[in-house]
């Protein structure tokens, strides 16, 4: 079809013609080759701050076994229709593979590592999530959140005031000295300040950053978390125990609670050991309780703490509120003639005895003693 030798020439396409073609050109290039730039610079420096992250997840290692109470069933179990379950040593026996340790790891890596603006923030620069890795490298890693990207105004590091104080310090661990003399600083003091306290944080400790699992010459950074009014603390009681039983006969212990929902549960052998801070739900702790049975060598003396005991569950059943209720606990039986001590008490999700409004309130535990006599006709 021919062209009209009448058509218009539009005025664009005189524009876009000849020299200023090759400008426009030019132009576009110029940025598009820009953005192509900074995208991958960008890309590079996520990915080289990601790689660095990933690679301490290779590092890795399970911890070793635990010692477990000589005479409790092991595992988990439910008892009383699947309504209870019995957690034996308080989920020390429970395992993990340093392939699914450094899985959880490298998914951490993935969600708040490298990213600015986005998991950063909602989580608090990693400060929550990354305890339960066992990784402490990743936690430390500045990548992981700093200064204002570590998400306080976001509600992250675990609680609300956790998330302002952590965050905007970078991922929930304070920067400043500990307790500062109100006078040297024109903010708000923290907590303790004036009473010479040693520290309110472990970042003047020596020792390496606990990982949820279950090892002594560590700091714990797991805020405490929300306490309830004194109306609303948890208490226990031992209500029924016998007070003699023979050498491996099995007995019952009754187990009475106020104030708190037995529903949180976090299994030490597996990184759930202080890890966790204390959450309410309509003002009372949500945890579990713990039983033991131990072998006293004498009752003139506190006995040595590390030896483990015969008997240890820490129970969860989705139970428990503001009216006392009981459980009833099955011991199998103690191994030795002598006094048993058999103790109970509250656990929040990872497994601290739970706070208290004041400091003369009375936590929740008790503790019973039984006389173990030798075999029957002895």
């Amino acid at each position: 079809m021919r062209r009209s030798k009448y058509r218009r020439a539009s005025t664009r396409s005189k524009w876009f013609s000849g020299r200023n073609r090759i400008i426009a050109v030019a132009a576009t290039l110029v940025a598009f080759g820009g953005i192509v730039t900074v995208t991958q610079v960008s890309n590079a420096s996520t990915n080289k701050t990601q790689r660095k992250a990933l690679s301490s997840c290779d590092n890795i290692q399970t911890p070793p076994p635990a010692k477990l109470s000589t005479k409790t069933r092991k595992g988990t179990w439910t008892e009383k229709n699947g309504t209870v379950t019995q957690h034996a040593d308080d989920g020390a026996g429970d395992t993990v593979t340093a392939t699914e340790l450094r899985a959880r790891c490298r998914r951490w890596v993935m969600d708040n590592v490298g990213n600015n603006t986005g998991n950063n923030g909602n989580n608090g620069g990693g400060a929550t999530a990354a305890p339960s890795t066992g990784a402490s490298t990743v936690v430390a890693d500045p990548s992981a959140g700093t200064g204002n990207n570590g998400g306080g105004n976001n509600n992250g590091g675990g609680n609300n005031n956790g998330g302002n104080n952590g965050g905007n310090n970078g991922g929930g661990q304070q920067t400043t000295a500990p307790a500062p003399d109100p006078s040297s600083t024109g903010n708000t003091p923290p907590p303790g300040a004036g009473l010479g306290i040693l520290t309110n944080n472990c970042d003047t400790s020596k020792l390496e950053k606990h990982d949820g699992f279950q090892k002594g010459d560590r700091c714990v950074t797991t805020e405490f978390g929300e306490v309830g009014s004194a109306a609303n603390n948890p208490s226990l009681l031992i209500t029924q125990a016998p007070r003699q039983v023979n050498v491996n006969q099995p007995f019952t212990l009754t187990v009475s609670t106020r104030n708190i929902i037995r529903d949180r549960f976090l299994a030490a052998g597996k990184g759930g050991y202080y890890v966790e801070s204390s959450v309410l739900q309509n003002g009372l702790v949500r945890g579990h309780f713990h039983t033991a049975c131990r072998m006293l060598p004498n009752t003139n003396e506190a006995p040595a703490p590390e030896g483990v005991p015969a008997f240890f569950v820490a129970t969860e059943d989705s139970k428990g509120n503001a009216t006392p209720d009981s459980v009833t606990i099955n011991v199998p039986g103690l191994p030795t003639a002598g006094t048993a001590q058999c103790a109970s008490w509250l656990g929040d999700g990872s497994h601290r005895v739970p706070m208290m409004e004041r400091a003369n309130q009375t936590p929740g535990f008790d503790v019973t003693r039984i006389l173990v006599r030798g075999g029957r006709g002895q």
